[in-house]
This record gives structure tokens, sequence and C-alpha cells, in this order.
């Protein structure tokens, strides 16, 4: 009997957690041929990508090499992006790769698998808002939050040199992203000034955070967003709620109800999509966010051979809700495709997933973090802030290397942030 082969495509926090979990447990041992496909070289915590658009958080280091990590772990890594699903001969197709220049690096290929996890996460959701494309920043990836660092350096120079008298900043969506990038931009702006960028204070920044709905961190219970709300205020951010914005312009928004919100950087947080192309791949079941529809074991609706996970899995609860794109959704996700898959090896039975809401924290940087813990645990959620708050929300980011590395490495990794913290400076400065 031919080895097993198992290709996980996409490595975020669930592919990456659920490829390493298979390689320890079945690649290790030659019991099957685990395969990771992603596009990008490596790995980034996604929630940590509004650190890399501030500069609080040098990607370049902190980043995982895929390749390396496969090497460690006991499973293949393939550079290339999804591009068709072929059920009937159990085959994924992977595009054709070019250089900058457009040369050719790899020409189209394909992978056979008996199983295959679909984890691509998501990007951001315009809604076809007029211009958002042209003159937005997303922060989907850490290419585009690199992008929106090298403009906010570039925004402080001009503030500094004179050209603009104040550096005015607008993100729409005040979900955890916009808020937390909120709040970061703050610490960006003290710590630029303090290491000589003049004029570039939090004096000089004007920040304005945008949400159509009625109030910031709608996912969250309403008395830690108001708690979050008055921080932001605290902080000097004009937050907008139930303000729809109509369209985006190279020097601004516009909203529905006319006004205009001057901007000379903007960056578009305000919903989420899978990505356009898992729209009916492969004859399966979609919704009309291109999520693909799975059962309750995470298998798509319309093939047992094919799971999904995470940001790109529409997963429906028993109350009729649908699983929310958080990283402790796709953690848990890979954690029960992971016992599913070895259960269908061994001919047993599959399990059904249920969500378990370990509450939120969201991390308004080195001021406060605030947030609800043990979530539907108990009769009702628990209210943190402050330095309590501040550790469980560090600690999130230690549980994903801890189930990437186990726990000497991660501790090594936590010593080796200490001594960076340092030796480097505490702000991106190029």
């Amino acid at each position: 009997m031919s080895e097993i082969k198992i290709v996980v495509v996409g490595g975020g926090a669930g592919g990456l957690e659920l490829a390493t979990k298979l390689g320890r447990r079945l690649g290790k041992k030659g019991r099957a041929e685990i395969t990771l496909v992603d596009r990008k070289r490596t790995h980034i915590w996604k929630p940590l990508l509004h650190e890399v658009a501030a500069g609080s958080l040098d990607d370049g280091v902190d980043a995982l090499s895929y390749r390396a990590h496969a090497r460690n772990h006991h499973f293949q890594f393939q550079l290339g992006a999804l591009s068709r699903i072929e059920r009937d001969s159990k085959q994924i197709v992977l595009a054709p790769m070019n250089d900058e220049k457009g040369e050719e690096l790899m020409a189209e290929r394909t992978l056979d698998y008996d199983y295959l996890v679909i984890s691509l996460g998501s990007v951001s959701n315009d809604f076809n808002t007029q211009g958002v494309r042209d003159n937005c920043i997303f922060l989907d990836s850490p290419e585009q939050a690199r992008r929106f660092h090298r403009e906010l350096l570039n925004a402080f120079l001009k503030v500094g040199g004179g050209k603009n008298e104040t550096l005015d900043i607008a993100i729409v969506g005040a979900g955890a992203t916009g808020v937390e990038l909120s709040a970061e931009l703050h610490k960006a702006a003290e710590e630029a000034a303090l290491y000589g960028v003049k004029d570039a204070g939090r004096d000089k920044l004007n920040v304005t955070l945008v949400e159509a709905g009625p109030r910031i961190l709608p996912a969250l219970p309403e008395r830690i967003s108001g708690a979050a709300h008055k921080e932001l205020l605290d902080l000097g951010v004009a937050v907008k709620t139930a303000t729809m914005v109509t369209e985006a312009t190279s020097s601004g928004l516009k909203t529905k109800d006319g006004d205009e919100i001057p901007a000379q950087l903007m960056v578009w947080a305000a919903g989420i999509k899978a990505p356009d192309f898992l729209a009916e791949i492969g004859g399966l079941e979609t919704n009309r966010i291109n999520q693909l529809v799975v059962k309750s074991t995470l298998q798509t609706t319309n093939d047992d051979s094919i799971y999904a996970l995470g940001d790109c899995a529409s997963c429906i609860q028993e109350d009729g809700k649908p699983v929310p794109p958080r990283a402790q959704a796709a953690h848990q996700m890979a954690s029960h495709v992971y016992k599913n898959l070895l259960a269908q090896l061994e001919g047993k039975p599959l399990t059904a997933y249920e969500y378990k809401d370990h509450g939120s924290l969201v991390s308004l940087s080195k001021y406060t973090t605030v947030g609800s813990l043990m979530g539907n645990l108990t009769r009702g959620s628990m209210r943190v802030e402050g330095r309590v708050a501040r550790f469980v929300y560090i600690s999130l980011y230690r549980m994903h290397q801890f189930a990437l590395h186990g726990w000497f490495k991660t501790l090594l990794l936590l010593l080796v942030g200490q001594i960076n913290r340092a030796l480097r400076p505490t702000l991106k400065l190029h």
C-alpha cells in the first residue's frame, strides 16, 4: 500500500499548527507524507500584523521559515499558490510562480492527495467601496504591513520637514485590528520623537477610527467595548461610530452623511472574506463571502476527503451562528481536524467540532489591555484589564509558539525576545 498523502494548503496559525502535529505524529514514523503549501516563504502570527505596521515588531526577526520548520518537524514544504482542485483525480494544481521581473521561477505543478485541508485564512472585504483598493492599505499580509510602515516613516518625515502640519491617519473598521492599530500608532509617534524624528510626537498625530456600527469592538461585550472606547479617547483617537464610508480618495474618506475625513494614510480593516478564487473551487459549496461550507466534522459538505478550517471555513454552530473568525477558533479547528484525520485513517468514527469561547482580549499597546475571559465556560464573562489582561494577551502568542516548537524552544524564544528588547531599538526605524 502506498504512503498516505495529506496536503495542507495555507500556513497560517491553524494550517501550520496542523502540519506540525501531523509531521510529528505521522511523518516522523513514515505513516504518511505531509505537505504544507503556502505562497509565502515565512510565517508570522496574523494578530501581530498591526505591530509590524506600526514598527513595534520587526517581522524580519520574528518570522518563521516554513522550510526550516518543515525539516525540523518531519513534513515537506511547497512554495506555491493554489489554483485548482481536481477532485476526480485527487490532485491540487499550483499556479506558476514568477519573480519580480516577471520571469518564471516554477511552472504549474500538481500535488496528489488522499486528504486535503484548506486553511487559507481571510482577506479584507472592501464591499466594493469606491476608491478603497487604490487609496487604502489592507493589513492581510506582512508585505502590506511593511508597506504601511514605510509610508508611516515617510509621513513622519514630511511633518518634520514642514510639508504637513500634522500626520492624519484614518482607519476604517473598529474591530480588534483597527482598535489595536489606533493605539499602537500613538506609541510609534512617541518613540519616533525619542529617536530624533522631530515633530513626530503624539501632538502631531491625528488618528480617526471609523466604524459603521453603533460601537467599536462589536464582537465583545458592551462594557468591554465601552472601556476600550474611553481608553482610545484618552489617547486622543477620534472615534466615529455609526459612520459609513462611501468613497476613499487620495486625500481622505467620504462618508454617507456627506462629511470628509482628511488623511494622508488610510487603512481598511472593516470586514473579512475568504479569497475570491475559493468561490466554488473544485465544485465545493461556498457561501457569499467565499468561505467553504463544512459539516460539524469540519469536512466540506461535498467531499469527505477535504477539510477546511479557520477564517476560510463556514462552520455553523448549534445555535445557528457561525464560528467567529478568531485565532483561537483556528487553533481549536486545527486540533480537531488533527483528531478527525487520525480517526479517519484508523477507520474510527469522526466527532463534531464545538467552538469554545475562551474570551477575547484587545491590546491598546503599552497603555493597557482590555477584554473578557472564560466566555461561555461560565454563566457570563469576567472582565480583565491592565497588567493581568496584558499577560494573558501575550500568553496567547506563547501558546501558538508552544504548539509549533514545544516548551523548551518557546522558552528560548522568550529569552531571545528579552535580549532583543535590550539590544534593539523599540521602534523599527527602517
